[in-house]
């Protein structure tokens, strides 16, 4: 018997989702491929996991709708929020998940401005959705018309986007929320590298969700913790659909102690942004071109008169240097996405880079 004929229709038609390579070992490997931060939590954080770690009873369930970390992230960020509004996830990604659960029937449509964040175009298959995608305006605007004149049930915008690292006007988002008649998903994933964030606009527009990670900025990737903001009402729909137990003790634990000391993570943000900067005006003086990116990566079009992106790519991973590429997409495939590591990581790669362009000149 074959098993596979078992497997849902949809399913076995999809591509699934293709996160950044994970490389083993990585002692001396410089990894910029999947927009982890380069720095450890701030030694406060560290020290408050070691302590806490010992007071967690392994042999209990966590707090189901880690109640402790919506109350803590409601004084963290203000703005009226209340622990009503707040849900956590496995990460943003598991957020993601209930959005589609909570909002998309099989055959109903979300939508995007692209190129974006694939996961969106997955996640709606999976629900048995469709999945429709129009450009960035030519200023990397957000085409506001286009995405409210949609059949679309849910729209994503990501702002910072990924992997542009372009910012779209919080007017524009406003505009959206009042234009579009379904629901507009703000993915604030990159924002704290950002100059401005949208949780202001919660209260005035219930058809927002706001989701963050603490993947990004937190350093935290590893433990995967995410929290959405939304209008209470839509928290306890969302509650339906979550996987029971789906943040585990010890993230709740980081999840808390990180919001605790948010003030001690702004040094690390101004480091990343100081050598974002950096990057950027030493690839373009390289002949690159790079836009403003207000994420923590950009995106670098290699140099027309010379070798092709997928070149530059293997020529860096032979070098023990990972950069994102993403062959698949037209609109990508001349690029290359670089998270901004610590300076001396880039101090490397700007010697890498320099060394390949004297081999390819010569």
């Amino acid at each position: 018997m074959d098993p596979i004929r078992f497997v849902r229709a949809g399913v076995a038609a999809m591509t699934g989702y293709a996160p950044g390579e994970q490389p083993t070992p990585m002692r001396h490997l410089i990894k910029l491929n999947t927009n982890e931060n380069p720095q450890e939590p701030p030694p406060r954080v560290k020290k408050a996991l070691e302590e806490g770690m010992a007071k967690i009873d392994l042999r209990r369930y966590p707090d189901p709708s880690a109640s402790r970390v919506r109350e803590v992230a409601c004084r963290v960020y203000g703005h009226g929020l209340t622990p009503g509004q707040v849900v956590v996830g496995n990460g943003s990604d598991d957020l993601l998940t209930m959005i589609m659960r909570t909002f998309v029937e099989p055959g109903e449509c979300v939508a995007a401005p692209g190129p974006t964040y694939t996961l969106y175009e997955v996640l709606a298959h999976l629900q048995g959705g469709r999945y429709l995608e129009v450009p960035w305006k030519g200023d990397g605007g957000l085409p506001v018309a286009e995405l409210a004149d949609l059949p679309a049930k849910v729209v994503f915008v990501v702002r910072p986007n990924a992997p542009t690292g372009h910012v779209v006007a919080l007017g524009d988002v406003a505009r959206l929320c009042r234009e579009f008649k379904g629901m507009v998903v703000l993915d604030e994933a990159y924002v704290d590298f950002a100059d401005a964030h949208g949780l202001g606009l919660l209260q005035e527009y219930p058809n927002l969700v706001i989701i963050r990670t603490f993947s990004k900025s937190m350093a935290m990737a590893a433990l995967r913790i995410g929290l959405g903001f939304m209008d209470s009402r839509l928290a306890l729909e969302f509650h339906k659909v979550r996987d029971s137990y789906n943040i585990n003790a010890f993230s709740q634990l980081a999840a808390r102690v990180a919001l605790e000391h948010h003030a001690d993570y702004q040094p690390i943000w101004s480091e990343i942004r100081i050598q974002r900067q950096r990057l950027t005006q030493a690839l373009r003086q390289r002949g690159f071109a790079v836009p403003d990116s207000q994420a923590n990566f950009i995106l670098a079009q290699v140099p027309v008169r010379g070798p092709d992106a997928a070149w530059w790519l293997t020529q860096l991973q032979d070098r023990d240097i990972h950069v994102r590429y993403f062959p698949k997409d037209p609109r990508l495939s001349d690029k290359l996405r670089i998270t901004i590591g610590r300076g001396v990581e880039m101090d490397r790669f700007l010697a890498v880079v320099d060394e390949i362009l004297s081999g390819s000149m010569g």
